[in-house]
């Protein structure tokens, strides 16, 4: 309680630098804003400058942010956007630009080269080192989607043949310029990795020791340059890495890839998930604010539509019965709610479906595992609504016992139903290489209203005695 409180207070805190800033710059106050803003660490700066930004423009972003020391500038870029990234470089100079490219981490560097436009990309390469430059462009043709478009070249890279001294005093020398120091990766006269050491072990073992003898070189784990990035998440999440090494396809290491991208991945593929469980069609990074009214429509509207079939075909389902619902016209109030109940324990399944397949702790060989307890689950849950609706229709509602009857055993059918589907559907869309949040809210629910009125008319024919 204690410790919510002071959050609070602390960003009603910043909030209120922030304004203060913003007011300060409105006022052409610069060097009391530079003043103000400086107290704050580069990330609350980043923050601010979006503010600042979104409320002043580009001229009042681009004239604090040059007044920023050179060192905190970058860092402080780093941390924004990409399309405020974008912005400020449309507003400074080419010098300007090559300074915050050169003092990025090189993995930053490339993410924001892959979003520049091409001049602009050529004109920074002109100015870069010739060995340099043929690094940057083999990243750069790396698969968007790809671990080597992750990975970054700075890391700790020793020779197979040092001592613990020797791997030591390296560390000493360019630990500074690389992603971690605490793993260090072990590579062969071919650059081919051969294992994997500590920085822990090197430590507290004898210097004279060959890293050979303490390194790991039989079940370390690495992933390949063209692995994608969602499968390399996975990975972090299952080991709890901080760093993983990137091979080629000769097995020779080519760069490492650390936690803080990887966390920029599961960030982007839950927010994946998300949209493509509430059946928007987004693959694109652009923010809710920033896209276009007709681009959010063309997101949303295939999904729509092929609701709107499922639903028609619901319907004509609903007139084929026509006869049932005519004679017994009471059945017709119940109908709402065992579409609902059907689609909404199907998108429970689901759901927790899915997020078991996107953590790992389920696999396609599962389905029958799965299928098992969803069935099992169905019965107690369909149980408990049977009965509290059957004591419903009699006691509140004043209807006879068979309708009752009627809605309680439907209500069991659906539920199982419901469930089953909710459980198949996204495991048996991995099965064949669709992302099973495809799979989730939008077809669930519509499969299932249109089993659901079946499976209703079908049960109140044979319950009531009625001739289809």
């Amino acid at each position: 309680m204690i410790e919510s409180m002071e959050m609070e207070e602390k960003l009603q805190q910043f909030n209120e630098d922030t304004e203060r800033i913003i007011e300060l710059l409105d006022n052409r106050s610069y060097f009391k804003a530079k003043e103000e803003i400086l107290k704050h660490n580069e990330v609350d700066i980043a923050e601010i400058l979006e503010e600042v930004l979104e409320q002043l423009g580009i001229e009042k972003t681009i004239i604090i942010f040059r007044m920023l020391p050179k060192d905190t500038s970058v860092e402080v870029f780093s941390y924004l956007p990409t399309d405020d990234q974008l912005a400020i470089i449309d507003g400074i100079t080419d010098k300007e630009t090559a300074y915050i490219i050169k003092e990025l981490d090189f993995d930053d560097m490339i993410d924001v080269l892959e979003e520049l436009p091409a001049n602009i990309v050529d004109k920074i390469l002109e100015k870069t080192p010739k060995e340099e430059r043929k690094l940057i462009n083999t990243y750069l043709n790396y698969p968007e989607t790809s671990a080597g478009s992750l990975m970054t070249p700075d890391y700790i890279g020793l020779k197979s043949g040092m001592t613990c001294r020797e791997a030591l005093n390296l560390i000493k020398e360019i630990g500074n310029d690389t992603e971690t120091v605490y793993t260090c990766y072990v590579k062969g006269k071919t650059r081919t990795l051969e294992g994997i050491v500590s920085l822990r072990s090197l430590i507290v073992s004898d210097e004279n020791t060959p890293i050979t003898e303490i390194m790991n070189d039989s079940d370390y784990v690495y992933v390949n340059v063209y692995d994608d990035q969602e499968e390399v998440a996975e990975t972090f999440l299952k080991y709890g890495f901080l760093a993983i090494p990137v091979v080629d396809n000769e097995h020779k290491l080519v760069g490492i890839i650390t936690v803080d991208d990887i966390m920029d991945v599961i960030e982007e593929e839950a927010t994946e998930d998300i949209e493509r469980m509430a059946g928007v069609m987004d693959d694109s990074d652009t923010e809710y604010l920033d896209m276009g009214v007709f681009r959010h429509a063309r997101n949303r509207l295939p999904w729509l539509l092929f609701m709107t079939v499922t639903l028609m075909l619901t319907g004509f389902i609903l007139t084929a019965f026509e006869e049932v619902l005519s004679q017994v016209i009471i059945l017709v109030s119940y109908l709402p709610l065992l579409m609902g109940t059907g689609g909404n324990v199907g998108t429970q399944a689901a759901s927790l479906i899915i997020r078991g397949m996107s953590v790992g702790d389920l696999e396609t060989r599962d389905a029958l595992k799965v299928l098992w307890k969803e069935f099992r689950v169905s019965v107690v849950i369909g149980l408990v609504l049977s009965i509290f609706n059957f004591t419903k229709i009699i006691l509140i509602d004043g209807q006879s016992v068979m309708i009752a009857l009627t809605v309680a055993v439907s209500m069991l059918c659906i539920v199982s139903f419901g469930k089953l589907l909710g459980s198949m559907l996204p495991i048996g869309a991995k099965r064949i290489g669709i992302d099973p949040a495809l799979m989730a809210t939008p077809m669930i629910q519509s499969i299932s209203d249109m089993v659901s009125s079946t499976l209703y008319m079908l049960i109140a024919a044979v319950f009531l005695g009625i001739t289809l």
